[in-house]
C-alpha cells in the first residue's frame, strides 16, 4: 500500500472571485502534501479566471484550465476528473473551505478501515465565514439504498478511491448531481460508504443560493428519480415521498446546532 498516494482535488470555479483565493489557500495549507488541485474555470466574467492563473503560477500542484463557453458545474468537474492523475479524488467547490488536517485524516482513516468511499461532518459559514451554528454530522455507515433515500453525503466532504472504483462522471443534472456522483460511487464500491464523525470542512451559504429556499429543489429531486435512474412517474413520486420521509424524520437527526 502506497503511505503517500496522490490526491486530486476537483474544482469547478464560476465566478467565484470573492470566495475563490480563500478556497485555494485552504488547499494549500493542508497538513498533507501530495495533492494537485484542478481548477476548471466555467466562462467566469468576474476575474475568478485571473486569480486562479495567478495561484497556479506559484505552485506546479494547482493545474487550471478555462472554458471559452459556459457548460456547468458537471461538465467541469467531469473535466477536472478527466484530467485527474491522483488514486483518489476528492471534491471542493470553489467557495468552500478545509480544516488544514481534512486530506491527512480522511486518507489514514480511508487506508485503515479499507474503505473505498468516505465522508465527513461539516459545519455551516456565511458569505463572510462566519458560523451560521450549524452542524452536519457523517453518519458511521451509508449503504446505497440509504443514499437513495436521501443525500447524506455533503460534496466538499467526499473522497473516493479512484484506482479500485475508477473514475465517477457527474450527472448531466442542474442540480442533485453530488447526489448522484455519491449514488454510483457507492454503487461501484459494492460496499457502503463509511463516514467520519469530525468536522473537516466548511460549507459556504450564499445569498443567491438555490438551497436557501427548499421548494425549488422538490422539482429537482423528482427529476433526479425520474430523468437520471429512469424511474417511471408513480415509482418516482413515491421515492420523493420516501425521500421526504428520510429528510424530516432520519436525516434531521444528523444536524445540530452548535454554539
Amino acid at each position: 500500500m502506497n503511505a503517500n498516494p496522490l490526491i486530486s482535488v476537483v474544482t469547478p470555479v464560476f465566478n467565484a472571485s470573492e470566495f475563490i483565493r480563500e478556497t485555494i489557500n485552504s488547499v494549500l495549507n493542508q497538513t498533507y502534501s501530495n495533492w494537485e488541485l484542478i481548477l476548471i474555470d466555467d466562462a467566469s466574467t468576474d476575474g475568478s479566471g485571473k486569480i486562479c492563473s495567478e495561484m497556479s503560477s506559484k505552485d506546479s500542484r494547482i493545474h487550471f484550465e478555462i472554458q471559452p463557453v459556459n457548460k456547468g458545474a458537471a461538465f467541469c468537474r467531469n473535466r477536472a476528473t478527466e484530467l485527474a492523475s491522483g488514486k483518489y479524488i476528492a471534491f471542493l467547490d470553489a467557495d468552500d473551505l478545509w480544516a488544514p488536517e481534512k486530506l491527512e485524516f480522511q486518507l489514514r482513516f480511508m487506508q485503515e478501515n479499507e474503505c473505498d468511499v468516505s465522508f465527513t461532518s461539516y459545519l455551516h459559514i456565511d458569505e463572510k465565514g462566519n458560523s451560521l451554528h450549524k452542524r452536519v454530522i457523517a453518519i458511521p455507515s451509508l449503504s446505497y439504498k440509504k443514499q437513495y433515500r436521501n443525500n447524506y453525503i455533503g460534496n466538499l466532504t467526499g473522497m473516493y478511491h479512484a484506482e479500485k472504483i475508477g473514475k465517477v462522471k457527474s450527472a448531466n443534472l442542474r442540480k442533485r448531481q453530488d447526489w448522484a456522483l455519491w449514488l454510483e460511487a457507492i454503487k461501484k464500491s459494492g460496499s457502503p460508504a463509511k463516514g467520519i464523525n469530525r468536522d473537516l470542512a466548511f460549507y459556504r451559504i450564499r445569498k443567491n443560493s438555490m438551497s436557501i429556499n427548499k421548494f425549488p429543489l422538490v422539482q429537482h429531486n423528482y427529476l433526479f428519480y425520474r430523468d437520471y435512474l429512469g424511474h417511471s412517474a408513480p415509482k418516482s413520486l413515491l421515492s420523493l415521498f420516501r425521500f421526504f420521509i428520510e429528510y424530516f424524520f432520519v436525516r434531521s437527526k444528523f444536524i445540530e446546532k452548535t454554539n
